[in-house]
């Protein structure tokens, strides 16, 4: 047992971690586990899986088991290729380049890598006389895979796999990302803001990849968070000026309902409501009844 933990370990130093599972035969949660103190930082998480909330350990390790059944291809083609789910039942075999390596669509032509491609051949070779040119095919009918029962089959082996919280539409990369975020912007920018759960039923992601969808519009400025919600970015006062803000009102016009404030804020009096109460009880504002000012001491003559 020590020469073999001393194995991986010495594996992890100079290779990656499929490798080193392919070579030792551990299981992927085992190596994540026991090992992550040995994985190279830059080699333990991508920018993918950030994005969509997706376990490259948990992922790479369903994809050995699902090989080249129709799970198998629509997670690689999902994935790692960012075709949509109805870009992959359409898909047929005139589509298919396995000698350049690529696939064609209709609006756009895909590497389809190594891997896909061997797993691609490894299918076609199954072919048998009389077969539909769809690529994907039930294995008993061998009749085209519809979008709901691949969804279905593939949620599937996701849970199975431990990652409930993942769907084969979480699973697209940028290649859609563009038009999916102009979406939510549009959404905010119509309805003055945007919950998570407005996100997930607006682009059927999952609850982890619509937050990370929020969260990255935030941080690039696009929008605004403040409490749950997401507002258009120059429409509400951000969240570390609000005190600011309020402050210099309060020592202008002195004590302020709650309904002055939100407008002030720009933000609904619910929202407006919480904010107040944390400043209240950090002691930086006094509720005096209905309405709220600055503690003694703190205002300043103008």
């Amino acid at each position: 047992m020590d020469l073999r933990h001393d194995f991986i370990i010495r594996q992890l130093e100079t290779h990656d971690w499929p490798y080193v599972v392919r070579i030792s035969g551990i299981a992927v949660p085992t190596l994540h586990a026991c090992f992550s103190p040995y994985i190279p930082q830059e080699r333990a998480g991508t920018a993918e899986e950030r994005q969509t909330g997706v376990d490259s350990f948990l992922m790479w390790k369903l994809l050995q088991v699902e090989g080249s059944s129709p799970v198998g291809l629509a997670l690689w083609m999902s994935w790692k290729l960012g075709m949509r789910v109805q870009e992959i039942v359409d898909l047929t075999w005139g589509q298919v380049d396995l000698d350049r390596g690529v696939i064609r669509l209709p609006d756009r032509t895909l590497s389809m890598g190594v891997t896909l491609r061997r797993l691609l051949r490894t299918s076609q070779s199954r072919r048998q006389s009389g077969d539909d040119p769809h690529v994907l095919l039930s294995p008993n009918s061998r009749r085209p895979m519809d979008q709901p029962r691949l969804s279905k089959i593939v949620r599937t082996a996701l849970i199975r796999g431990g990652m409930e919280h993942v769907s084969l539409g979480d699973l697209c990369r940028e290649e859609r990302r563009e038009s999916e975020d102009a979406r939510l912007l549009a959404h905010a920018a119509e309805k003055g803001s945007i919950c998570r759960r407005e996100a997930m039923d607006l682009l059927g992601l999952s609850r982890i990849a619509a937050y990370e969808r929020l969260r990255q519009l935030a941080a690039r400025g696009k929008l605004v968070r403040v409490g749950g919600k997401y507002y258009p970015a120059g429409q509400v006062v951000p969240p570390e000026e609000q005190y600011a803000v309020i402050r210099a009102f309060l020592e202008e016009s002195g004590p302020a309902y709650r309904q002055d404030l939100a407008d002030l804020l720009h933000i609904g009096p619910r929202q407006c409501g919480l904010i107040l109460k944390h400043m209240v009880e950090d002691g930086r504002l006094v509720q005096v009844g209905q309405r709220y000012c600055l503690p003694a001491g703190k205002t300043v003559s103008l």
